[in-house]
């Protein structure tokens, strides 16, 4: 008795069975390494198949990041402040990134030059809910009364993201709680007017 056939793959399936491929075998072996062929390969699907989506590497490689960071959300602390509530959530982006930090300030530079681009740009491209729970936090405590209800500009709600990622990047090392904190206290809370909440 001969063996069925697996269930052909298509839609939504086929495309996210293509991207974490492709998410894979860039962890594995790097942007330079990263090739139509080899994706497919892994995915059990064709070449056409993957052109018929994705033009070249680049933008296959932009959608697999996305893909990977849309399967993994940011979770949004909870914690009754706004002090340890960042501090929760800038760890949690420590844990999720490490390895992200090091592929873009890296492993990407390939990427970079074959498109004319730069961590910022592709950071344009993929990263966007970092800014809406931040966003959720400050909400709260102005709620709460820890902070005043102001117009806070979006540079503002980005900064300690922004100078945690940059951290990440320069080091290629997990920032430490002691930066997190620093980062927190000494740069974004006063900037925000933060002023705990109220008895």
């Amino acid at each position: 008795m001969s063996n069925p056939k697996p269930e052909r793959r298509r839609g939504e399936a086929l495309e996210a069975a293509i991207l974490e491929a492709a998410w894979d075998a860039l962890m594995e072996a790097g942007y330079a390494a990263l090739t139509m062929e080899a994706v497919a390969r892994r995915a059990g699907t064709s070449r056409p198949v993957l052109y018929r989506r994705w033009p070249n590497v680049a933008e296959l490689t932009v959608a697999a990041m996305r893909h990977h960071l849309a399967a993994n959300p940011l979770e949004i602390p909870d914690t009754g402040n706004l002090r340890d509530d960042v501090i929760g959530l800038m760890r949690h982006i420590v844990e999720r990134r490490t390895r992200m930090g090091s592929l873009i300030s890296v492993e990407l530079s390939g990427f970079f030059r074959e498109t004319n681009s730069s961590p910022a740009k592709l950071k344009t491209q993929i990263v966007s809910r970092e800014q809406h729970v931040m966003e959720i936090l400050l909400s709260r405590a102005i709620a709460r009364g820890e902070i005043e209800d102001r117009v806070i500009r979006p540079r503002v709600i980005s900064l300690p993201v922004d100078l945690l990622r940059n951290e990440m990047m320069m080091t290629l090392e997990p920032a430490s709680d002691q930066s997190i904190a620093e980062i927190t206290d000494e740069i974004f809370l006063p900037l925000v007017g933060y002023r705990g909440g109220r008895e």
